[in-house]
């Protein structure tokens, strides 16, 4: 299965009999050291459970990192493949998870993010009681991390218990993606998503009255399958309601395999295109509303790197997710910033740096 890939390079060695003995691994042998290469099929099933640890990780940056808290996931969106090609939900240890992040602080991380296809279920499948907002409480404690993310929440399981957690946590950041997907209760039940528009409205509520400064990402789909115009009116009234601060927008695209893929009642590719198009056109503006309210304010900045258009400007992003572009030296790269925002655009902010 795909989860125990890392297996990879044993198979080749049993395969190419590459295999080598004890301690001289590594080293120079004879031909009587080499076990000779195995002929037909090998097969290695997944450990069921099981989630690697210990493997080698490729990080781009020297203080931030992505952190796996689980893997595969049990909700079986009509869209989606993930459960199929990754498996079930399996949670990573509490103890491996607070390792790898000490060993990220100690090696001079400031910011982790923690991911899963879904960590609200983060747990269920663990002997030991703990779920995400449990784990949240534990990674606050580690000295030296000073952001927390996490991606991604399913609306059906985000907690009560979570949201008072992000309230209260001074570490975790004031950003949350939460995927919609459609504003239509006929097509989130199509769908397979277990929640309905009254319901994630009403998430965000309590979501704003407890973090008012939160800002709220998430995606949606056009043109899924027997999604007609009144439905996709729905869903622009509820991206008006909401206002998120930004959306990641798609034209449906069938995935063998899965459920919707059968759906017969398809959209046609110009009537899909057209609405995301409109969609697209209404969340920009609210964007860049949200965006040029920020204008004037002071915003502690992560520095990321250069600015991917002016390579004189470095660009960092603030707690809640916003990307900010200002002049300075790139011994700042890696360094928190206090700035001023100056400009707004749809996709960026401009900014200045303010002397701490």
């Amino acid at each position: 299965g795909s989860s125990n890939f890392f297996e990879l390079p044993e198979v080749l060695k049993e395969i190419s009999g590459d295999h080598r003995a004890g301690s001289e691994a590594g080293k120079s042998h004879v031909a009587k050291d080499r076990i000779p290469a195995r002929r037909g099929q090998i097969v290695r099933t997944e450990e069921k459970g099981l989630v690697p640890e210990n493997l080698p990780k490729l990080r781009k940056r020297k203080f931030s990192a992505f952190v796996p808290v689980m893997r595969g996931c049990d909700n079986f969106c009509s869209f989606c493949n993930v459960p199929y090609v990754r498996g079930r939900e399996v949670s990573r240890l509490p103890h491996d998870i607070l390792k790898e992040v000490k060993e990220l602080s100690y090696l001079g991380y400031k910011e982790i993010t923690l991911l899963g296809q879904n960590v609200n279920s983060y747990g269920k499948n663990l002997e030991e009681r703990i779920d995400f907002a449990d784990l949240l409480g534990l990674i606050n404690k580690i000295e030296g991390i000073t952001r927390i993310r996490f991606t991604t929440s399913h609306p059906k399981d985000l907690s009560d218990k979570l949201i008072e957690m992000m309230r209260d946590l001074d570490k975790v950041c004031e950003h949350l993606h939460l995927p919609v997907q459609s504003g239509s209760n006929r097509i989130l039940s199509r769908m397979n998503r277990k929640y309905t528009r009254e319901g994630y409205m009403e998430l965000v509520g309590k979501l704003r009255q407890a973090i008012p400064d939160i800002a709220l990402t998430t995606d949606i789909i056009a043109g899924f399958p027997g999604e007609e115009e009144k439905d996709f009116q729905d869903t622009l009234d509820l991206v008006k309601r909401i206002r998120f601060d930004g959306a990641f927008t798609f034209c449906y695209s069938p995935l063998e395999g899965t459920k919707a893929s059968e759906y017969k009642e398809r959209v046609p590719d110009k009537i899909g295109g057209e609405r995301l198009r409109r969609l697209i056109e209404v969340q920009q503006e609210i964007t860049l509303e949200r965006n040029k309210s920020l204008v004037g304010k002071r915003f502690e900045i992560l520095v990321e790197g250069v600015s991917k258009k002016t390579p004189y400007e470095l660009q960092g992003r603030t707690r809640g997710n916003k990307i900010v572009v200002f002049e300075g030296k790139e011994d700042l790269i890696g360094e928190l910033i206090l700035a001023e925002v100056l400009e707004a655009g749809c996709w960026a902010l401009k900014g200045e740096t303010i002397p701490c």
